[in-house]
């Protein structure tokens, strides 16, 4: 009896170690799992490059705004060439 239980156990193991995965199926399997991370980190990237990309706007945004605030302060303002007479008068129509 215990060399028919110890075959049984032995035929057993043989089935256990026979039907796991190949080396074939290990590496598909890793190759999936790198895929998916490799996935994962290209996204990642995409994403910081739209991030970089908006707050590299914001910044020629803020510096355009600051140009233009700073065209406004000059001490140099345009003359007023409408009125260029010599008394400053507005005509009025009467002669």
């Amino acid at each position: 009896m215990k060399k028919v239980l110890g075959l049984i156990v032995l035929a057993g193991m043989a089935f256990m170690v026979a039907c796991g995965p190949t080396a074939e199926e290990l590496a598909a399997k890793q190759k999936k799992i790198d895929d998916s991370i490799a996935a994962v980190k290209a996204k990642d990237d995409s994403i910081a490059a739209v991030v970089k990309a908006k707050e590299d706007s914001i910044v020629a945004a803020k510096a355009k705004e600051d140009s233009i605030a700073a065209a406004k302060n000059t001490k140099n303002p345009v003359k007023d060439t409408k009125n260029t007479k010599k008394d400053n008068k507005v005509p009025t129509g009467k002669g």
